[in-house]
């Protein structure tokens, strides 16, 4: 018997075997689903992740002695539709109306050693006096060199000796990608300087109705109500951001946080020291991108261009001899891709200077010189 079992050991072997093969290769003889020969991408084998320091201490000690804590405070008369006490009523006409002082708080940014301070301009508008607090525990009354409303800039200057300043990367380090480690530094509700950590979360968002000239940094560093015009730094302590605005629907941090890029914030400082304010060129028209339909009246091929809705009368772009209806096709050889982008290149241009532009009018291309303008003061 055991021969038996012997003997018929390898063949039933060889039989399951095969019966294995049989069904892997051709499961449908069996009525069995075939297996997918869908192609899939493998990814290389990746290299040792990057490690991240443990601390950001060294880069916050860096930068947080350079922003301070911003007290504003301006004198309110009780005119404006707020009852008197009954008993000063009666007497309005000899005395004086009551007045009452209203504080407010913010942070701002020592790029100078000289005592020159970046904050937002929301963050001291209308005040009388504004008193700036160091992290050492000193404390001055600033004087306003200017503001730019359409950045949400204002400049100030303190006088106090061996005061820090905070620095900015070089050009070569400038750019900022999405995912880039960043800190926010402010005093959020008074509670005192304060470091909250995110990651830049875009770069480049514009188009939100906050300021006229827009190019925020966005993140989700925590920035509350007394961080506007705080800091916003990399992971090695220089300064990338000041620190503007939030996206809430509670008032509170909800992860999208906004700030000007620092660059942009130091060339608008460096101007309002030298002449008191930001000069920008200006043509003096009001535009709207070109909508497939749109592109289609001009007997265009695609949507491009920006087109002319309203002149500014006697303003550059006037004088020029544009009309309403015109699509800019090309400013300076640079293709008019956006209003926006369209505004920010004739800002750019020192006013007196000359522009080139290509339009189109009544199916036929047509080409104007105009003499760049001082931008007016506008509000956004």
């Amino acid at each position: 018997m055991k021969d038996l079992v012997r003997n018929l050991a390898w063949p039933v072997a060889c039989g399951l075997l095969a019966a294995l093969l049989i069904v892997q290769k051709y499961p449908h003889w069996l009525g069995l689903p075939e297996k997918s020969n869908v192609a899939i991408q493998v990814a290389p084998q990746a290299a040792a992740p990057s490690v991240g320091p443990a601390s950001y201490s060294d880069a916050v000690q860096r930068a947080a002695p350079a922003v301070a804590s911003i007290f504003t405070s301006k004198e309110l008369s009780e005119t404006n539709g707020q009852p008197r006490a009954p008993t000063l009523r009666d007497y309005s006409d000899t005395m004086p109306a009551p007045a009452r002082r209203q504080s407010s708080l913010g942070s701002a940014v020592i790029l100078s050693p000289d005592g020159y301070l970046l904050t937002n301009n929301h963050v001291i508008a209308d005040a009388d006096e504004i008193l700036v607090a160091l992290q050492d525990g000193r404390e001055a009354l600033a004087r306003l060199i200017g503001t730019d409303p359409e950045t949400d800039l204002a400049v100030l200057k303190i006088d106090l000796p061996n005061l820090p300043a905070v620095t900015i990367s070089s050009n070569d380090e400038l750019r900022q990608r999405t995912g880039d480690v960043v800190m926010a530094i402010g005093n959020p509700f008074g509670l005192g300087q304060t470091v909250t950590m995110g990651i830049i979360s875009a770069t480049g968002r514009n188009q939100l109705g906050l300021n006229t000239y827009e190019d925020f940094i966005q993140t989700d560093a925590a920035i509350n109500q007394g961080n506007s015009g705080g800091a916003l730094i990399d992971a090695h302590g220089n300064l990338i951001g000041i620190n503007t605005a939030i996206f809430s629907q509670s008032g509170g941090s909800q992860g999208i946080g906004f700030a000007i890029p620092a660059r942009l914030a130091y060339e608008v400082m460096q101007e309002i020291i030298a002449a008191g304010r930001v000069i920008r060129g200006w043509l003096g028209v009001e535009v709207q991108p070109v909508t497939p339909d749109l592109a289609a009246s001009y007997n265009l091929k695609q949507s491009e261009g920006i087109v002319i809705t309203g002149l500014y009368r006697d303003g550059p772009a006037w004088q020029a001899g544009l009309q309403p209806g015109d699509l800019i096709l090309r400013i300076d050889e640079q293709p008019a891709s956006s209003g926006r982008d369209a505004m920010n290149q004739v800002a750019r241009a020192d006013p007196g200077e000359k522009v080139t532009m290509e339009v189109m009018r009544d199916g036929k291309k047509h080409t104007f010189v105009a003499q760049v303008g001082v931008r007016p003061s506008f509000k956004p």
